[in-house]
């Protein structure tokens, strides 16, 4: 039996709901995941039509019509999407590993190449939430079996309809050792994957999961054709076809005149590429040669916003670089070195400093404010010297210096010790900052340093994040911190499908970080990227910057 509540993931089967109250608005009648989903598609483009399309209404515009665009205000003020064009992108990574293979991709040249050609069976919005794409209808029984209906009639680039068997061979491919998938440990779980249909998929995980379908919307798990080995080029399912793709170098897309979604894309054409130098990426953008950037650095933000014609995306994600304190050995065993350090955090003086404002204030732990679980009412640690000064007084350490180890690889980690550097001399204790190089930080500091930092790139679902940095046995437990319920409560919230009793769960997790784990985190670092004023359709995704990587399916080109 399906589980009761999988169709809270099954937005889209969803439809309006019509009220006798003659006072409310056919939009504020509409649930919650339909108005999201509404806003979603609006933000895209969409024009009236495709909204009562997506809806189910097309044929009501006259009943429902008026009353449902009236609870959008001036949302379709906005400028209507313009068909046709050719941009030129520039990433900020490329190399000759640049591949076309989903489960392979790990530079973000590979993950906005990959989001043009293909699709997943679900995909995740803005506030990190999955979203059907590829499949129809989500359904489980405990977490443990998953069944998926495919979408009808959806086509390859070359013709060939998506069956079940393409999911099959997919997602058994991050199973195989000889593929490499940096999947590989997430699909470990995923025991049996069978067709039980022609467009049905069933799933049995080795131990219950809620998020699986926010695992299956991450880009690893883009659907290929049955067979496929050769990834010279890409057959997908996605808004663009490959027309060229010359790894390290460029790839060219040419849009999908029969993409399944019935809206977008809207260019005729894209070129990317990477360019790893800031410096020369911006000047790229503003002599012309590139239309849109990827990952500027903040102190180039005036240089764009000065120039005429040019605008700045900014997107607010859960990147942080975090002071790890190690608790398997002096100072940081000591709970009142590691909190006094936490209170020497003064979040505002680097949020404005070091990032010139295009940061939010954190509050040591590492779920962002974008975050679906976000618990916002975790009691914010202020930066207070006295405070600071009276633990690690009682700890001990104002008796020697205190050596903190930084390096270019930890993104802003070395500003962030001149910060906190500056912080301690008014309170009597001496931080002598070691500056490493970039080569070798991960492997001969990272975890190893007594007092050093981390950089945490963003990651799809709680889950995910905790297991992979914070549980007792985690391979990246920065700080050795070790906590028995914590690790109860993460197996728990797993396996709980009710949204309202996980998000309890990580509400706790969340405060037993902020108390008592061995990492500081001042602020979570917001993505940059810079575009022509006439490319529109951009907006931010927390998944990751260029619009969680998946730009060229929304954008469009304004004459």
């Amino acid at each position: 039996m399906a589980d009761a509540t999988a169709p809270r993931l099954d937005p889209l089967r969803r439809r309006l709901h019509v009220s006798e109250t003659k006072n409310t608005s056919s939009f504020e009648r509409l649930s919650a995941e339909d108005r999201h989903r509404v806003l979603n598609a609006l933000g895209r483009g969409a024009n009236r039509r495709d909204v009562l399309g997506l809806l189910g209404l097309a044929g009501a515009a006259g009943a429902f019509g008026s009353g449902l665009f009236a609870g959008l205000g001036g949302a379709f003020a906005a400028e209507t999407p313009k068909k046709g064009g050719r941009i030129r992108a520039a990433g900020y990574s490329s190399s000759n590993a640049d591949t076309l293979d989903p489960a392979k991709q790990s530079l973000s040249t590979d993950y906005v190449r990959c989001s043009m050609f293909y699709n997943g069976l679900t995909t995740l919005d803005e506030r990190m939430a999955p979203q059907l794409a590829l499949a129809e209808s989500i359904s489980h029984d405990k977490a443990t079996v998953w069944t998926i209906t495919l979408r009808k009639g959806v086509q390859f680039h070359d013709g060939k309809t998506l069956t079940a068997d393409d999911v099959v061979y997919s997602l058994n491919r991050h199973k195989d050792p000889a593929v490499g998938s940096k999947a590989k440990a997430l699909a470990a779980q995923m025991e049996e994957i069978k067709a039980t249909g022609p467009l049905e998929v069933t799933i049995r995980l080795s131990g219950p999961n809620a998020d699986l379908p926010v695992i299956l919307g991450t880009h690893h798990f883009f659907i290929v054709k049955d067979g496929t080995t050769d990834f010279s080029t890409a057959i997908g399912t996605g808004p663009f076809k490959c027309k060229e793709f010359q790894p390290g170098v460029r790839s060219i897309s040419v849009r999908n005149e029969n993409y399944w979604k019935g809206v977008g894309p809207w260019l005729d054409e894209v070129e990317f590429f990477g360019i790893s130098d800031n410096g020369a990426r911006v000047n790229a953008l503003l002599s012309g040669d590139v239309d849109f950037i990827g990952s500027i650095d903040p102190r180039s933000t005036r240089q764009v916003m000065d120039a005429k014609g040019f605008n700045v995306l900014e997107t607010k994600s859960g990147n942080y670089t975090d002071l790890v304190m190690r608790m398997d050995g002096a100072p940081g065993n000591n709970p009142d070195f590691v909190l006094g350090m936490k209170y020497l955090f003064d979040r505002e003086q680097m949020k404005k400093s070091i990032f010139r404002g295009f940061a939010e204030v954190a509050n040591d732990h590492p779920l962002a404010p974008s975050n679906r679980y976000y618990s916002a009412d975790v009691p914010q640690r202020p930066y207070d010297p006295e405070k600071a000064k009276f633990h690690l007084k009682k700890a001990g350490a104002l008796d020697s210096p205190l050596q903190i180890v930084a390096s270019v690889a930890a993104a802003n980690s070395v500003e962030m010790a001149v910060v906190m550097q500056q912080a301690a001399q008014k309170i009597g204790l001496k931080i002598d900052i070691k500056q490493v190089p970039g080569d070798g930080y991960w492997s001969n500091y990272w975890m190893k340093a007594p007092v050093g930092f981390g950089n945490i790139n963003p990651r799809p679902t709680a889950d995910i994040l905790f297991s992979l940095f914070f549980k007792s046995d985690a391979p990246w437990n920065e700080s050795a911190w070790k906590n028995e319920k914590f690790d109860q409560l993460l197996a728990a919230a797993r396996a709980e499908a009710e949204e309202s009793k996980r998000k309890a769960m990580y509400h706790d997790m969340q405060t037993m970080i902020h108390e008592s784990s061995g990492i500081g985190i001042p602020v979570f670092i917001n993505n940059l990227d810079a575009h022509v004023s006439r490319l529109k359709g951009l907006r931010p995704m927390p998944n990751g910057g260029m619009m969680g990587y998946g730009f060229a399916e929304h954008v469009w080109l304004d004459a």
